[in-house]
């Protein structure tokens, strides 16, 4: 049952691949599984300016029958524990397996859970009581920042070699979590 929001809970929805960790491709072993530089210290800057953390993630291999969904679990897992090692709690973590035309029937067809649709954020909302109009969406992909402005929140783009800058859609580029994190904390 999913619960009414709690006005001003604040958010930050981070995708995994490429935003907390090193993007291998399809991510299937914990092994393989490093957090990217500054990660952990930006979203320990987030947390402690009182953002609930929440991973939203499209794993589209599950669908295409490249990963299982235990090996997702296995690494999400991972990435979890080494957020904790570095002082990071995550609140929820959301995955959409889904991909119209994928391999394994079960998770092939349309959905609103696969960013750019909103649907993974709005539902952590609802679950967790989050206000999503205070509320900020960071990934490495336009995806990530279609599904953010598209549930009403601001967004960042994560580019390696971007200026902290602000683009036409009203959505930020920085080079990692924790340049984000300074954007986040700095914008009223």
């Amino acid at each position: 049952m999913r619960s009414q929001p709690r006005e001003g809970r604040r958010a930050v929805f981070l995708d995994r691949d490429g935003t907390l960790n090193v993007n291998t491709g399809y991510v299937s072993s914990p092994d393989d599984v490093r957090l990217i530089d500054g990660a952990a210290d930006g979203a320990r800057k987030l947390a402690a300016a009182g953002y609930a953390l929440v991973i939203a993630s499209n794993q589209s291999g599950i669908a295409r029958g490249l990963i299982t969904p235990a090996a997702v679990d296995s690494v999400d897992e991972r990435v979890l524990a080494l957020l904790r090692e570095r002082g990071v709690s995550i609140e929820a973590v959301y995955r959409c397996p889904h991909l119209p035309g994928g391999m394994v029937a079960a998770y092939a067809h349309e959905c609103e859970c696969r960013k750019p649709k909103p649907g993974m954020l709005v539902w952590a909302a609802a679950d967790l009581g989050l206000d999503l109009s205070s509320s900020w969406a960071v990934g490495d992909s336009e995806r990530d920042v279609q599904a953010g402005l598209a549930a009403g929140c601001r967004a960042i783009l994560l580019e390696e070699a971007a200026l902290a800058q602000p683009r036409r859609d009203g959505a930020f580029v920085a080079k990692n979590l924790l340049e984000a994190a300074g954007i986040i904390l700095s914008t009223p």
